[in-house]
């Protein structure tokens, strides 16, 4: 069981909470001490994209922590409000400034430990021209013998990564699921 016991106060009333199992539960929850509301710590959805101009992928250098100055694929936390889609979509025009085709879910990788799951879209990029936001400090594209595999941000990036050039020496794209231990 995963739990950051982070909720400390009742967002409904402001008491203090207490986890314990609440009654037809079976996990330990944040109870409100004074007025029982649950409350529940839900694992965080990462969306982004995976974009493609030939045989080169498109790659973000962090301009923020955690990981500053490693490279990533263009991805964020989803927002309330939006779809998967939408989310990958936003991230890649806040991240990269890139001009794109949203094409098929490549994959969806668990991250247990840190309580999230990132979803990769595939995303045909309609041109060159990038225009990075500010927590990128550049994006560049790369062939798959350039890319800066000992200083990729993430696990995530890394598995999609090597699974999306397997898949374009394969000359078909599938959809992956893995867990990152």
């Amino acid at each position: 069981m995963l739990s950051s016991r982070s909720i400390r106060h009742c967002k409904a009333c402001g008491a203090a909470t207490d986890y314990l199992v609440p009654p037809d539960d079976n996990r330990h929850r944040a109870v409100c001490s004074a007025c029982k509301v649950v409350h529940y710590e839900n694992p965080l959805n990462v969306v982004g994209t995976v974009p493609i101009w030939g045989e080169q992928v498109l790659l973000c250098r962090r301009n923020i922590e955690p990981r500053h100055g490693f490279w990533t694929l263009p991805a964020g936390f989803m927002e309330l409000g939006e779809t998967l889609a939408q989310g990958a979509i936003r991230e890649t025009v806040e991240e990269a400034g890139a001009n794109f085709e949203l094409k098929s879910l490549f994959s969806l990788l668990n991250v247990v430990r840190a309580g999230q799951v990132h979803v990769f879209y595939l995303a045909e990029l309609s041109n060159t021209t990038f225009a990075p936001g500010p927590e990128t400090i550049e994006a560049r594209l790369f062939h798959e013998h350039e890319v800066p595999w000992d200083e990729l941000a993430f696990l995530t990036v890394r598995e999609t990564l090597k699974r999306f050039f397997d898949d374009r020496r394969q000359g078909q794209f599938g959809f992956h699921c893995a867990d990152i231990e």
